[in-house]
């Protein structure tokens, strides 16, 4: 009777073994199956490259293709990282990425002609609010003779920055229609201010210390303030020309400047949910630039 019961039990671990066997295979196909799935529909979209600086963005271009998959879009969109603006006109003529979206006209405009590059913008995206700021005065007509006043050390933002100061009553450029300004263009300056360029991230630190700093809005919402804290703050109508070099945008090869599958991103980006996007994440940091 023993080798009966022994004789069973192995019959009972074949059986065993063998649906366990059928189970694993099962699953294994149902596995494969859904991987395909998953894998083959992202196969059949259309992937665009677009290079940003950092990942501050990365909410707003989720919104952005969400928008595209609503709209039934077969548009894939894939971020390339970089730390510093200068970067991506490089890359995007160089045609490592499709898109660029992490400067404005200025920026682009200057760079362009500093490197020879051929590109173009097809789409406006935020503004980011330039403004003077202080801790010891109220108004910038409240700044002694010989004050100082920090100023961001990069080309583009230190012309904006001229600019913010001339448009507060305090300095007079040369040729008030360019947008890129040095501080040799400043002709008038009656309080004598001392103008220091310095690292735009510095800037608010050095406030304690200074009559006043023209700092870009983001350093402004990292340091815990709110951009209406501005002493002054340039009024931000995007039908004044004058805030038209500061909007940011996005770029393409000039060759690509009219492809349709660039123009549907431009179409997403330009839809009430980005806006919403933008407004909520960056809390006055940056506005949309574009209707919707």
């Amino acid at each position: 009777m023993a080798g009966v019961g022994r004789s069973g039990r192995k019959r009972r671990a074949k059986i065993e073994l063998a649906a366990l066997s059928v189970a694993i295979i099962v699953a294994l196909i149902a596995i494969c199956g859904i991987s395909y799935h998953l894998h083959g529909s992202q196969q059949g979209k259309q992937e665009v490259k677009i290079a940003v600086i950092g990942s501050s963005d990365d909410q707003i271009w989720k919104a952005v293709q969400a928008e595209l998959d609503r709209r039934g879009s077969n548009i894939q969109v894939s971020l390339k990282p970089f730390q510093d603006a200068i970067y991506l006109d490089q890359v995007l003529s160089n045609r490592e990425v499709d898109l660029s979206a992490g400067e404005h006209y200025a920026f682009l405009e200057n760079d362009s002609k500093t490197n020879g590059y051929h590109l173009a913008p097809i789409g406006d995206t935020y503004i980011s609010p330039m403004n003077l700021y202080s801790k010891r005065y109220k108004r910038a007509s409240d700044f002694p003779e010989g004050a100082k006043v920090a100023i961001p050390n990069n080309a583009t933002n230190m012309g904006r920055a001229l600019k913010v100061l001339e448009r507060a009553g305090l300095i007079t450029l040369r040729d008030p229609k360019t947008t890129t300004p040095v501080p040799e263009d400043v002709v008038g300056n009656p309080k004598h201010l001392t103008i220091e360029q310095t690292d735009p991230a510095g800037i608010i630190n050095l406030l304690p210390d200074y009559a006043g700093g023209v700092v870009n809005a983001n350093f402004v919402i990292d340091a815990g303030m709110k951009v209406t804290d501005a002493i002054f703050q340039v009024p931000y109508d995007l039908k004044d020309p004058a805030n038209h070099p500061y909007v940011n945008i996005i770029v393409a090869n000039e060759d690509q400047k009219n492809n349709p599958t660039y123009r549907q991103i431009v179409d997403a980006y330009h839809s009430k949910s980005v806006a919403t996007t933008i407004n909520r994440i960056y809390k006055g940091a940056s506005v949309p630039a574009f209707t919707y």
